[in-house]
């Protein structure tokens, strides 16, 4: 089904009040008004405001590029293409690149002026201020994605118990069927978590960071331990001892999975199942040999499951809730 997004609707909105308003104002060619609005209304509040800020500079450089290549060299085509060849490598320096299309409409309504006057200055400053100031005032409103930020750790959170129970599963009763699906529809929530996040900041003039970013790029390096893991735990057999040590752990850990921070608790709980491991007996077969041998490697690779996590300042769904609606 078709579906129009708030980003659509504020173009929209925002292009005819601009032509609107300044058809209302008497300027001349006001539809440009229009075309400006378009161009500066943007995903976020912080490009927006760059992006305004940028097309408002390039089109005044141009207002004077105009009147010194025009009144200089006259009125020819060839006077656009020269004024350009300046013009453009100026705004590259002075990275406002975005504004390099609104002001060639400028550059544009002066060359079919074929006369610099005040007048005409005033004519573009009201356009240009017009098809911006609306675009500022349509991106005032952004939709909150607190929600779809909830949703999102929520879904990872649950896939980790889910790969976790897969795995204590192996270890505890040997080769059975699963599509690990959930592996990769962790990557993508993880990865949609950090674009949503980093767009949530974009949002908030005076966040420089947050917290949901900080989240979404801890459990990133989780799940690449994830992903080893499970090449670990699949080299040791179920029948031997080792297995059913790491199963224990893997389902304690997998019933404390939240944006919490237990992960000092556990730490020590490793801490304790690595002592007992060098105080087991030696093994006496290959099996158990290099059953061993993964067991050590697991307790490696899950110490920094959990050095990752203890980094991570643990907080509450209300505490986050009332941290996103105070910024």
């Amino acid at each position: 089904m078709y579906k129009i997004g708030y980003r659509t609707i504020k173009t929209a909105i925002g292009t005819a009040l601009a032509i609107m308003l300044a058809q209302w104002a008497g300027l001349d060619n006001y539809a440009s008004a229009g075309i400006i609005a378009i161009l500066c209304i943007q995903n976020t509040k912080k490009k927006s405001l760059e992006a305004s800020w940028s097309r408002f500079f390039a089109c005044i450089v141009a207002m004077g590029f105009s009147a010194v290549f025009f009144e200089g060299l006259g009125y020819y085509p060839i006077v656009i293409g020269l004024l350009l060849l300046f013009f453009i490598p100026t705004m590259v320096s002075f990275k406002a690149t975005e504004g390099i299309v609104t002001s060639s409409v400028i550059i544009l309504h002066i060359f079919s002026a074929e006369a610099v006057s005040f007048a005409l200055i005033l004519n573009e400053l009201g356009i240009i201020t017009i098809g911006i100031g609306i675009a500022l005032i349509m991106n005032l409103y952004m939709p909150s994605v607190e929600r779809d930020l909830f949703r999102l750790q929520e879904d990872i959170e649950t896939n980790f118990y889910k790969i976790f129970q897969e795995v204590i599963l192996f270890l505890r009763e040997g080769d059975h069927l699963w599509d690990g699906k959930e592996i990769t529809e962790t990557s993508r929530l993880i990865k949609e978590g950090k674009s949503l996040a980093y767009k949530d900041v974009e949002n908030h003039f005076l966040r420089d960071e947050s917290l949901f970013y900080h989240y979404f790029s801890m459990r990133e390096k989780q799940f690449e331990i994830i992903e080893r893991l499970l090449t670990v735990v699949t080299s040791i057999s179920h029948q031997v001892e080792q297995a059913h040590i790491i199963a224990d752990f893997m389902e304690d850990l997998s019933k404390h999975i939240h944006p919490g921070n237990t992960a000092m608790l556990f730490l020590k709980k490793l801490y304790d199942m690595k002592v007992d491991i060098e105080n087991m007996e030696l093994p006496t077969s290959r099996e158990e040999f290099e059953a061993r041998a993964a067991l050590f490697q697991f307790v490696q690779e899950m110490e920094r499951y959990l050095q990752i996590k203890s980094s991570f300042r643990g907080l509450q769904k209300e505490e986050l809730e009332v941290k996103q609606k105070a910024n």
